[in-house]
């Protein structure tokens, strides 16, 4: 191949080549489509299969399109006017509820992992070196691929050489390109050495067994225990785990994929009041939103807020106590691109604060004084823990980070 070829074909990934040619062989082969094409024709495309695809495939299928058109030299026709608002009409007729892996909380790992040690002490009792090379392959992918939120593509690029134990401490890991790394940059993470369900003993125990000194960590065993010299494909790591899930008892293996992995380290880490930009840096996502779909809260109905606000008394005039106390708020963007800096200011004002009396100390920063109506100390507790809860959240959902400080001038107490 010459070279300027081979970096051309390198320039685009493998998996969106190979989703682009199969769009291109629907539009033609199955459908009867002609390329170049027009605007009507794709429209008609786009109408002819709106009750048969999800929006997000018929998306892929014009990105592939456009993609064709642009590389023979043709004008695109997917940025026709019809075609947007045939696009925009199947939206809006045929809505699709966004699909989502099921998280693995950590109690279904611990329970994966001492299946997997059973198994493993088993193949050692019987001398069965295919299944202790396998099962220390899988308990290597699935507590790294857990503990760094690792997706299937990024498993499967993992290299030996790429990776530096430090004893007692952790693994260092660089991994060249990822699907977030669109400028393939590289990034190097850093997976932690634990007193139990350890990421870097099990990848110490797998590369042991297998005797690997170079090339992908994770690779196929074949029925007689050889090890195979290519990486695992990111799609078999869904099928590998779903088995694994299935064997070891957890139910519904069907619902878990290999974000299942990402999904669970997040709410975990969440669970655990892991604040989102750390969680964003740790993980490496770099948009709040894309960070905001891996996370389950740990009341997703809210049930215990509500209740502890029926079981409070409803009618104002029976408060008996007022705690007069300050407010002071710091507001940073997660990225320069982020213009909500004065929104979310005034939503926690008009949200938050004007319900207990909020008068402004000062004009240049927002700094405040509040009357908080209560019964008891506990009463006072829960209402400041809900309206920290609810700063923090409004700041989260226009991509800020707060630092929310609220003082009692009274008794010097400061709740954060």
């Amino acid at each position: 191949m010459p070279s300027v070829d081979r970096y051309l074909q390198a320039a685009t990934r493998d998996n969106t080549r190979r989703s682009y040619r199969s769009a291109i062989e629907h539009y033609e082969v199955a459908w009867g489509g002609f390329l170049p094409a027009t605007a009507d024709s794709i429209a008609r495309y786009l109408a002819d299969h709106a009750e048969t695809l999800a929006l997000n495939t018929l998306r892929q299928r014009l990105a592939a399109l456009a993609q064709w058109h642009t590389e023979q030299g043709f004008p695109d026709p997917t940025k026709a006017p019809v075609v947007k608002k045939v696009l925009k009409g199947i939206a809006e007729l045929h809505p699709a509820t966004e699909r989502r892996a099921r998280p693995l909380q950590l109690t279904q790992l611990e329970s994966l992992v001492h299946w997997i040690e059973a198994q493993q002490r088993q193949a050692l009792t019987s001398n069965d070196r295919t299944a202790l090379l396998t099962q220390s392959r899988n308990k290597a992918l699935v507590l790294l691929g857990f503990w760094r939120g690792f997706r299937s593509d990024e498993l499967s690029r993992l290299r030996i050489e790429h990776i530096q134990v430090t004893p007692g401490e952790g693994l260092e890991i660089f991994l060249p390109r990822s699907e977030a790394d669109r400028h393939n940059q590289g990034r190097h993470f850093k997976a932690p050495a634990l007193s139990r369900l350890c990421p870097v003993a099990a990848y110490q125990d797998w590369v042991g067994n297998a005797g690997l000194e170079e090339g992908p960590v994770f690779r196929s065993i074949s029925r007689w225990g050889k090890v195979g010299e290519n990486a695992l494909h990111p799609d078999s790591v869904i099928t590998l785990l779903r088995n694994l899930f299935r064997r070891a008892g957890i139910p519904q293996p069907e619902t878990y994929s290999s974000h299942s992995l990402r999904r669970g380290f997040a709410s975990w880490a969440n669970a655990n009041q892991w604040d989102v930009k750390t969680l964003m840096e740790y993980v490496g996502w770099k948009d709040v939103h894309s960070a905001m779909r891996y996370i389950d809260v740990a009341d997703p109905f809210a049930q215990g807020r509500i209740e502890r606000s029926l079981a409070a008394r409803p009618v104002q005039e029976a408060l008996t106590t007022s705690t007069t106390l300050e407010v002071l708020l710091t507001i940073e963007r997660f990225h320069k691109r982020v213009r909500t800096r004065k929104k979310v200011r005034t939503l926690i004002e008009n949200v938050c604060l004007k319900t207990h009396g909020m008068e402004a100390l000062a004009v240049d920063r927002p700094h405040y004084r509040i009357n908080v109506l209560h019964e008891t100390p506990e009463q006072l507790e829960d209402i400041l823990d809900d309206l920290l809860h609810q700063m923090h959240q409004i700041a989260n959902d226009h991509q800020c980070m707060l630092d929310a400080t609220i003082k009692d001038p009274g008794s010097a107490r400061v709740w954060e």
